[in-house]
Parts: C-alpha cells; structure tokens; sequence
C-alpha cells in the first residue's frame, strides 16, 4: 500500500494548454486544467495568411475545451488586443461563461459583442491591477503592465500545484503615457515566493537592449507636426490608444484641428473616450467633411491602415478612390506602425501609391514614429531575474522568437530541461515534483470566412488556391442514358485558364477528347456517374498539361435525358 502523502500528490496535476499563440503572431489563447476545473487566459484572433484565400479571421480551435465545458469556470482578459480578444463574439455562443477583464478591455469587448447580437447573454465583470479573483481552486492575482494599449494587466494564477505567471503582453517603460508604471514590488514578491511557471511574451525576444517609451514617439510627433508645411494624416493601430493620444496631444500643440477616418478608428476613439482613458482638448476634433474649409497647414488626420489592407482608409487613400479626402503633393504622411510579418507587400505598395501622388511619407523605425509595445532582450531578462520562475514557456511569437527567448533564459541561469518550446495543442503537465509535456490535444485553425465559422477547412482554400493559379474548365455534355450515346455537347466554359477566343484548336481538341472517353466508357457499358466525371477529368487534364503545362481545375457536368 502505498503512502498518503504520495496519492495525494500523485492526484495534483496541473495542465497548461496552449490553443494559440505559439509560434505564430496572433490568436493568443491558454488553457488552465486542474482537476474538474479549467480557466481560459485570453481568447484572440489571427489575420489569414496569404495563403488562406477569401478567409476574413482566424481564431483558435476550442474542440477541447468544448468537450470539457461543464469544466470551464472563466476567461480572463489581459487586454483588449484584437489577438487577445478577437474571437470570443464567435466562442462566447458555444461556451456561456463568465468573462472577466479591465475596464477597457471590457468596453472594446461590449462593442464587439453588441455588433454580433450576443451582448445581453454575456456575463461581463469587471477587473483591476491589484484585485484578487478566486474561481475554484484558482486564486487569480492582476498586476500592471506596460503595453501599447493602456489598462493592460498580467496574471498570477496560484494553483494547488504552484503559481503560474501569465505576463501577456508587455515591456518594461518607464515613462508611460498613461502614467501607470508596471508594479516591481509585486513582480519581485511573486519571485520572492517562488513560481512555478511563467507564459511570457517572446515577440522581440530577437531585438538586442530594452524598447524605447513610448513617450518618446510623442516627440517626435510634435516636431512633424510643428515642421510640416502641408496636411498631416497619420496612421496607426486603432487598438494603440497611448500611441492615439499623442497624436491629439501632437495635433492641439500645433493648432492643427484633428479629423478622425476609418471605422475601427472612430469606434475606438469614441469608446476610450467615453471611459475617460483616451482626453481630447475642446474644438481639437472636427469632421472630416469639414477638413477642406481649413488651411492645409492647420489640418491633420488620422486614420487606419497601416498594414495595406485593401479597404482600409489609408490604401483608398494611396489608390485615390476615397470618397471624402484625397491625397495632395505636400502632403506629410506618418505611418505609426510597423507592418506585421506577412503584410510588408502591401505595405511597400500602399508607400508606392502614396509617393506616386506626391505625399512625404515618414514610415521608418528608424524616424522614431513608431516604437514597439513589447519587451526586448533586456527586458526579457529583467522580467525573468523578478519573476525567478522554475520553468518557462515562452509564448506571443513565431517559433524563432520562442527559441531566442529560450536562449535569454539559460543566460539568466535557468535549466535547458525546465525551458519548454512547444506547439499549439501540445500539453504541458505539471505535479509538485516534475513537468512534461504529454501528447498534443487537438488544436489549429477555425476559419472566418463571411458568416460562416469553421465551414471552410483545408480542402475549400486548396481550391481556392488551384482556381487562383490556373483557373477553371467545365465541360458540360448530355448523355441519352438508355441509347448510351452523347446528345449534346460537350460544351466548354473556361475561366481564368485561357481565352477561349483565343485558344479555339486547344478547346476542339479537348472536346474530341472529351467525346473520344466517353464514347470509350459507353462501349464498356460504364454508366456509374463518378466513374464516367473521374474518367473524364483525367483525360482532360492529361491533354491540357501537354498543351499547356497548367492543371485547373476541370469540372465535368453530366445531364442525362
């Protein structure tokens, strides 16, 4: 028989499961499993790859959590990130449970709730650094952190097995704008006391030194907007509420009036407004309608943009098909932001079209319009010598990122072995006396694409990737199904492959071929409808190779009389 002291702690297991977040920007999403209770940190979503043709979002794959969702206690927000926020509208419907979160956070949650229909079945609750949460056996602790978006907190998650420090998003900066100062007592109690884990952003775990303050780009906003002889019209996230308010600060201490354009922007502005974290100086803001009847010298605006998205304002703006403002020579534009990996194309593009219409365009990190909302090296290393965490789990980064942040950590004197580099899925176990990681849950990617949550998979954007390369060819031909002979057609529609004007000879010779199969296949007395559409599709495909060394998509359609 075995000892009491070793059953009990053979039944403390503690499981982390990363659902997104992990080797990617984005989608960021941590499962806490203890027992017969679960707690959810954050819930966010991704924007779709190049690859992923026609998807709107991306947001993580919760078929775990639903199969343990009468587990499920809370979600806990650390900030109002679209990548920590983004998906609950479309989780919330299938997962009806507490939600807790920052002021903020919170009232950019409501809108986006409100937007969906589901407002009123959420149950929101409020949130703040410093405040102690207990949910079953989990005692939730908030502290302050220093991000690009004010109200942001980390967690301290104290469990039965140990405490786990969940810093989200953040860098150490200390000149904030909005004048919170990340808490260094607490973090340095929390390493006094001893962790078991910390989940710790790794975003510029690559970048050498510690990231400028943000209060530092205010500056140099000042100087362009005091220095530029035309209009200004800048552009940044509209989730950087800190970064917004300099620019109105920029825009009042140079007696420019400040109009606001892009629909996210107006909508954030007005709901930070609106919880006193976002001030805007009396008769500083005007339309935009009204943005023409004031000298250009005197005018700025701010708008979205700043990854080219194709309908954002700032690339209507660069195409010159915005419906309310265009681009003038003279005019000084700031890009107030960094493209996210993936999206430096369309961004070179939009810079180009800006040129083109005699803009100055200030876009370099370099010029000191943009600093970063995450720690650098330095950083890294101060919030891990605080924390002094028995393990690590590096999270909010591309895998290079998890890997540089698990190379600061051996720096600062952690073990390799307590350094976890994983994947989305994979499952990180915890008991007082050992950590490993157990085989994958299932994880991945749910499309948003249009209304649909999760009905375009991997086989519909495979065709969408064969129809965007090579096109479409349909053949469509009548088969008499008791004489067994063809009577009508084939006719041929070709789109995105070739002209059919154009390529007459290529299409008679895939019609012959066409009816060189089927009149094969009746011959043999095949009348089953897959059999004769696979048959037809590989002759056809092997003709169009040949001719052309291209492979559309071929759709065989088969009406019987």
């Amino acid at each position: 028989m075995r000892p009491k002291g070793k059953n009990k702690e053979k039944q403390k297991k503690l499981s982390i499961i990363p659902l997104g977040g992990i080797g990617e920007i984005g989608k960021n999403m941590f499962v806490v499993h203890y027992q017969q209770e679960i707690i959810i940190l954050d819930a966010g979503l991704m924007f779709p790859e190049e690859e992923m043709l026609g998807v709107d979002i991306v947001i993580p794959d919760i078929s775990y959590v639903l199969e343990h969702k009468d587990k499920v206690k809370a979600i806990i927000l650390s900030h109002g990130h679209e990548d920590h926020i983004g998906a609950l509208p479309f989780i919330l419907p299938r997962l009806n449970v507490p939600v807790y979160g920052t002021k903020l956070t919170l009232g950019l949650l409501r809108y986006k709730l409100e937007e969906k229909g589901i407002l009123g079945e959420v149950d929101l609750h409020e949130i703040g650094a410093g405040q102690e949460l207990q949910i079953g056996s989990f005692q939730v602790n908030f502290f302050v952190t220093n991000h690009s978006i004010p109200n942001s907190v980390g967690m301290i998650v104290k469990t039965p097995v140990g405490n786990i420090v969940y810093t989200s998003d953040f860098k150490f900066d200390h000149t904030p704008v909005s004048g919170e100062i990340m808490d260094f007592y607490q973090l340095a109690e929390i390493g006094r006391e001893g962790g078991l884990v910390a989940l710790s952003d790794s975003t510029n775990a690559g970048r050498p030194g510690y990231t400028h303050s943000e209060k530092e780009v205010g500056q140099t906003l000042n100087e362009i907007f005091h220095t530029a002889e035309g209009r200004g019209i800048i552009v940044t996230f509209a989730s950087n509420i800190d970064r917004i308010q300099q620019i109105v600060h920029a825009a009042a201490n140079s007696g420019r009036k400040l109009a606001i354009d892009g629909w996210s922007m107006v909508n954030n502005v007005e709901i930070a407004r609106e919880l006193g974290f976002l001030s805007i100086p009396p008769k500083t803001l005007i339309d935009i309608e009204d943005i023409k009847k004031v000298p250009g010298h005197q005018t700025a605006l701010l708008t979205t943009g700043t990854q080219g998205e194709p309908m954002s304002a700032l690339t209507r703006l660069a195409n010159g098909n915005h419906r309310k403002f265009e681009i003038r020579p003279g005019d000084t534009v700031v890009m107030a932001a960094s493209p996210i990996p993936g999206n430096e194309k369309l961004v070179s593009r939009t810079i180009d079209n800006l040129y083109r219409r005699g803009a100055k365009v200030i876009h370099e990190v370099q010029s000191g319009v943009h600093v970063s909302g995450h720690g650098s090296r330095e950083d890294l290393k101060m919030m891990l010598n605080l924390l002094r965490p028995q393990y690590l789990i590096p999270v909010h980064g591309e895998y290079r990122h998890l890997v540089h942040h698990g190379k600061i950590a051996e720096e600062v004197g952690m073990d390799k072995e307590n350094i976890f580099i994983v994947e989305n899925g994979n499952v990180i176990e915890f008991t007082p006396s050992q950590a490993r990681v157990l085989p994958s849950i299932q994880s991945g990617y749910v499309f948003v694409d249009g209304l649909g949550v999760g009905d375009v998979g991997n086989v519909v954007l495979r065709d969408r990737q064969v129809l965007s390369k090579d096109g479409i060819f349909i053949v469509v031909v009548t088969i008499d199904t008791e004489a067994m002979k063809v009577v009508s057609g084939p006719d041929i529609v070709s789109r995105g492959f070739v002209y059919v004007k154009e390529s007459e000879e290529l299409l008679e010779e895939a019609k012959e071929q066409v009816i060189s199969a089927l009149e094969g296949l009746m011959r043999k007395n095949i009348s089953d409808w897959s059999t004769i559409k696979n048959n037809l599709r590989d002759s056809v495909n092997k003709l169009l190779w040949e001719k052309t060394g291209r492979k559309p998509m071929i759709l065989p359609i088969i009406m019987e009389v």
